[in-house]
């Protein structure tokens, strides 16, 4: 594996994944800037690094072209990632994908530093394919609801095999799949925030449809070292990181009851438009190129959110 880098720049810092990112890069050994301009992304999130003089915090907008100095390597993590933001932040989803990530392209080919895109499962859409692997293009509704955060994240791609191709950019995306873990936004419309939050509260705990869809589930630390790795690799192309683990919302649903201890009982609401039925990765690139598999199971890493989504509460 390639280069401990100097000085890296995460777009995005302030969101779930963003901080998790920056500890990790921190841990490292790299100075980090964070940019977010806290659409989504939250301080509190940024706080335990407020005494860490290695990490500078700039808040910005990176759909307006920016430049907060050198740096060896960008990760561009910055877009609203649940329904209910991209869904109420629409436009502003698709600037970022579009703007937004040629903005960050540009640090990049301006330092002749290395770029890791936040990609998505979402790329997907409502798969034909499964599992999904990085050579299947995908079932997405480029009109529907969620378009504007699939496809945001398609252009995203484009822009960034453009860059590699036409101005020599060292590139890569990660297409992340459902991640959990402490930060997440309790608000945020996805599974695990939506059922941990309504079980701690004594709620019924919603299921849309009839619970029978699927989803794969990855702990934050497990994710975060595969994007370490993934951007130390240099590999240019796609690259699932997420659990292949396939857990159907009903499943989840009891997990949740059991770590939290509660006794709500389960409420059915219909299915959202174009909500995929299946979603689960195929990691076997990322197992082959990387050495990398997930450690953390289900059951585990709920037990290690709950103090969290307490807080929350």
């Amino acid at each position: 594996m390639a280069q401990v880098w100097s000085r890296v720049l995460v777009t995005g810092a302030a969101g779930f994944l963003g901080s998790h990112l920056c500890d990790a890069l921190l841990a490292e050994g790299c100075s980090v800037v964070g940019v977010d301009n806290l659409a989504t992304g939250s301080l509190d999130n940024l706080k335990h690094l407020a005494g860490e003089s290695r990490f500078c915090y700039e808040q910005a907008d990176i759909c307006r072209p920016f430049d907060f100095g050198e740096v060896d390597f960008v990760f561009n993590f910055a877009s609203p990632a649940s329904p209910a933001d991209y869904m109420r932040l629409g436009p502003e989803t698709l600037r970022v994908g579009s703007d937004g990530t040629v903005n960050a392209l540009e640090v990049a080919k301006r330092y002749s530093a290395g770029f890791l895109h936040a990609s998505t499962s979402e790329c997907y859409g409502d798969p034909l394919q499964h599992p999904q692997r990085e050579s299947y293009w995908g079932n997405v509704n480029p009109i529907g609801p969620r378009s504007v955060y699939d496809e945001a994240k398609r252009f995203s791609e484009a822009t960034i095999m453009a860059y590699q191709r036409y101005y020599g950019v060292r590139t890569g995306m990660v297409r992340i799949f459902n991640t959990y873990g402490p930060r997440l936004q309790p608000n945020d419309g996805r599974v695990i925030s939506n059922l941990m939050m309504q079980a701690l509260k004594g709620e019924p705990l919603t299921i849309y449809g009839d619970g029978k869809q699927t989803r794969s589930f990855c702990y934050v630390s497990d994710l975060v070292r595969g994007i370490v790795l993934l951007a130390k690799s240099g590999e240019p192309l796609p690259t699932n990181i997420g659990n292949p683990e396939e857990w159907t919302i009903l499943e989840c649903a009891k997990t949740v009851l059991k770590v939290t201890g509660a006794a709500s009982g389960i409420t059915f609401k219909p299915m959202p438009e174009d909500d995929p039925k299946q979603r689960r990765p195929d990691i076997s690139k990322a197992q082959q190129l990387l050495g990398w598999a997930p450690e953390v199971p289900l059951e585990e890493g709920l037990q290690k959110s709950l103090a969290y989504f307490r807080s929350k509460v």
